[in-house]
C-alpha cells in the first residue's frame, strides 16, 4: 500500500511516498497526485520511505519525469531508497531521471520559502 502526503509552498510542491509502489492502484495514486500539481514549478518527489517499487512504478517514474518537462516543471527525485536505485539503475532509468543532491534541495526549499514570504 502507497500512502501519499503533499505539501505546497509556493511554487514548490513536496511530495512524500510512503510504503510500496507495486501494483497498478499505487502507480495510478502517485501519476493523479503529481499531475495535479500544475501550479508548481518543482516537484520535489521524496522517494525516502518506499520500501520496494515494481516495474511499473519505474516506467511511471519515466513517464512523469516527460511529463513534468513538457509542463516546464522541474521533477527532482529526493533520497530514493536503496530499493528505488537499485530499479533505476537495474532498468537503465538512471540518466533519464534528475535526483537532488541535499545542496540542491536546501536551495531550493529557501529559494520557496522566500517567495512564501512576500506572498503572505
Amino acid at each position: 500500500m502507497l500512502s501519499i502526503r503533499v505539501e505546497n509552498l509556493s511554487d514548490l510542491a513536496i511530495i512524500e511516498c510512503k510504503g510500496r509502489i507495486v501494483r497498478s492502484e499505487s502507480v495510478f495514486k502517485l501519476r493523479d497526485v503529481v499531475q495535479a500539481q500544475t501550479a508548481a514549478r518543482v516537484i520535489a518527489l521524496d522517494l525516502s520511505a518506499v520500501e520496494a517499487i515494481a516495474g511499473g512504478g519505474l516506467g511511471m517514474l519515466a513517464f512523469l519525469d516527460r511529463w513534468a518537462r513538457d509542463h516546464d516543471i522541474q521533477l527532482k527525485l529526493v533520497s530514493p531508497s536503496r530499493s528505488v536505485v537499485d530499479g533505476l539503475v537495474h532498468n537503465r532509468l538512471m540518466p533519464h531521471v534528475e535526483i537532488a543532491t541535499l545542496h540542491e534541495m536546501m536551495d531550493i526549499l529557501a529559494d520557496a520559502d522566500s517567495r512564501y514570504s512576500l506572498a503572505a
